[in-house]
């Protein structure tokens, strides 16, 4: 129990001092006249004016409260390395023991995992949910058990008590780490991109050449090993492969006694797009359907087309001068020899053998599309001819063989079942029904893949391969009348545009792709084919574990499936001769940037109540009584702050001058000082 005189005037204060004055003033006065009671008139005053305040004896019945001291253990990825586990938690166990065995102290214990994401350790996070459940006034301190990598040390928090970082590691800890500065997201194909990495030693890190090995692969191919210097900025230049998403992997490999490797990769995503397409248009003869390829092409901006149409055949006699047919030449030779390697695509529009491509430039032709390029032949009434382009070099690699018929009849093109899981006729607006097209040339022995087809079935559209490139052939020359809505017209643009973009190797058009987008740890993945069902998808995670994934379909030709991956970094994906990569977040947690136990991150934090910083290495400290705004650390020792908390269980109070009392005292002086007044 404890006492005390507490005061609850029956008047303000300010009215208490202002009787006061009063009661002061006359005393003074009557001693001036030479009263000889005023000594008794200044007691008299002096009782009336404690009665006034209310003066009382308080005693409380108080319980103590014991001090809470916080112990912040961290548990995130980084606390993983080395020994920092045995570390932490051996000190933790000696300092929670010595902490309860003090007297009247209570023990707080609290678990700081990772962040959710990729958010690191958020030790003060932690720290503030604890406090709000505890009363501020009963913290004596606040332990962290931890390497000092916070990343949330910028949350604003006011400590009641000094905070002490026990910090795990070794001062001959050190680690090696690959940081990419710069990356684009995206970049244009054949054109080098800059990145800019780094490669550098953190900690104690033994004495070398000053290089390091580095391994960059992209889209899981075999890397190539260069030798990069450590601890400078390093402008590498990257040349995209392919349109699409390209998946670049830099890898240093792991040095003996570095702390971990999990920060040795570093995952680059760019998507390759395409600065320009060329295309070269050649129309064997004015058309109504000419103007269709053309007005498709320039409508699209990202296209440098030349075209060239042939408006009077050799063979025609007319007297006029070679040199007045056009305005410029055909320049054959450089287009055909020189510079057929520049286009992307070369279409030949209801073009026949006039002489004017020798049989050498179309030989060209045949193998531009070996060795990767794609070429569109849209055919007309001449090429089921003597002249066909079919019986020149070029027919070697062409899909179809014309048969001599040219069936000019309605028919309305229909896309086959195997058009139906392609993607340049799969989903064509208007669902199939489109307007009539009135000539075909009737072809046999189509190889490749027949999209689709026109009068009895027979193929209309057929989609080949041969060697790197693609050949497309379409035996008819009447898709303008969609364009004109004959009968309703149909869906002319796109499918010309589908059809020009496939083969030009659009990723997107692709009909055999295994393809994955991530959000977070999850990856939906996506593949299309033309078969009716795919195996099972094998992904590989990081630490190469395997796991497999039914895909079911969506739509045809197209399966999906959802994965949630285990763990961040670079997955590969393998589905039949199908494969891919895709990375989960950063390929180097944050948890994994900087893993060198430091102090510096939480040196503001624990300056604050003048906290210390001890490395657990050197031994446990001492545990010591500290006043608030006293150092609260030392060398070799730490301080809790002793608060001295409790809990009031009764109030008890009596007044020191009751009513009766405070009259007797007042009346008596009063009296006596009007007698000694008197008698003079």
């Amino acid at each position: 129990m404890t006492g005390s005189i507490i005061f609850d005037p029956l008047i303000p204060w300010s009215l208490l001092v202002m009787v006061g004055m009063i009661a002061l003033i006359s005393v003074m006065l009557a001693a001036v006249r030479g009263l000889n009671g005023w000594a008794l008139r200044a007691l008299a005053a002096a009782v009336v004016l404690a009665a006034l305040t209310g003066p009382s004896y308080q005693v409380e019945d108080r319980a103590p409260l014991t001090d809470i001291v916080m112990l912040l253990e961290d548990e995130s990825a980084s606390q993983t390395l080395s020994d920092r586990p045995e570390q932490a938690k051996s000190a933790a166990d000696d300092l929670a023991t010595r902490i309860a065995a003090r007297p009247n102290t209570e023990v707080r214990r609290i678990t700081v995992p990772d962040g959710e994401g990729d958010a690191g350790t958020e030790l003060m996070t932690a720290l503030s949910a604890a406090l709000a459940e505890e009363p501020r006034a009963r913290i004596a301190g606040i332990l962290a058990f931890s390497d000092g990598q916070v990343h949330d040390a910028d949350l604003p928090l006011d400590l009641p008590a000094p905070m002490h970082l026990l910090m795990t590691g070794k001062s001959t800890d050190w680690d090696r780490r690959l940081e990419i500065r710069n990356a684009p997201a995206f970049a244009i194909i054949g054109e080098p991109v800059t990145l800019t990495l780094r490669v550098e030693d953190m900690g104690a890190a033994p004495q070398g050449s000053g290089m390091a090995p580095l391994e960059i692969s992209v889209d899981g191919d075999t890397p190539q090993s260069y030798q990069v210097p450590l601890g400078q900025d390093i402008e590498l230049p990257i040349t995209l492969p392919h349109g699409g998403r390209n998946v670049i992997q830099f890898t240093v490999p792991e040095a003996d006694g570095e702390l971990t490797d999990r920060n040795n990769t570093a995952l680059v995503q760019i998507n390759g797009v395409r600065d320009r397409l060329r295309v070269l248009l050649v129309s064997g003869e004015p058309h109504p359907g000419g103007r269709t390829w053309r007005n498709l092409l320039k409508s699209d901006s990202s296209v440098d087309l030349v075209h060239f149409t042939i408006l009077r055949p050799p063979e025609k006699q007319d007297g006029v001068p070679v040199s007045e047919l056009s305005l410029i030449a055909f320049p054959t030779r450089e287009l055909f020899l020189e510079k057929i390697d520049d286009f992307d695509l070369i279409i030949f529009d209801r073009y026949k053998r006039r002489g004017i491509l020798p049989a050498l430039y179309l030989d060209n032709v045949a193998n531009y599309i070996r060795q990767g390029g794609a070429v569109l032949v849209a055919a007309g009434a001449d090429f089921a001819g003597a002249d066909s382009i079919y019986r020149s070099p070029l027919g070697e690699v062409l899909p179809a063989q014309p048969t001599a018929r040219v069936l000019e009849e309605p028919y309305r093109p229909i896309v086959t079942d195997l058009g139906k899981r392609h993607p340049v006729t799969t989903g064509l607006p208007g669902g199939g029904d489109w307007g009539r097209w009135l000539r075909q040339i009737d072809v046999a022995q189509p190889q490749g893949n027949t999209v689709m087809s026109g009068v009895d079935d027979r193929p209309l559209l057929i989609l080949d391969r041969v060697g790197e490139g693609r050949v497309a052939l379409l035996a008819s020359d009447h898709a303008w009348l969609w364009n004109r809505g004959y009968e309703g017209g149909g869906p002319q643009l796109e499918l010309l545009r589908r059809l020009a973009h496939w083969m030009m190797k659009e990723p997107e058009l692709e009909e055999e792709s295994l393809t994955a987008e991530a959000t977070g740890q999850t990856m939906r993945i996506k593949r299309r084919t033309l078969s009716d069902d795919v195996p099972p998808v094998t992904l590989t995670d990081p630490s190469g574990n395997t796991a497999e994934l039914d895909l079911t379909e969506t739509s045809p030709g197209v399966f999906e499936g959802v994965f949630e991956g285990p763990e961040i970094g670079l997955y590969r994906l393998t589905n039949g001769d199908q494969n891919a990569v895709i990375g989960l977040g950063p390929a180097a947690p944050r948890e994994f940037e900087r893993t060198i136990a430091t102090s510096e991150i939480l040196a503001p934090i624990i300056a604050g109540l003048r906290g210390g910083a001890i490395a657990l290495e050197d031994g446990l400290p001492r545990l010591r009584n500290v006043r608030i705004g006293r150092p609260a650390a030392g060398r070799g020792w730490i301080g809790l702050t002793p608060r001295d908390a409790f809990e009031t269980r009764d109030v008890r109070q009596t007044n020191l001058l009751p009513g009766w009392l405070v009259l007797l005292l007042s009346s008596a002086l009063l009296i006596g000082a009007w007698l000694r007044e008197g008698r003079r």
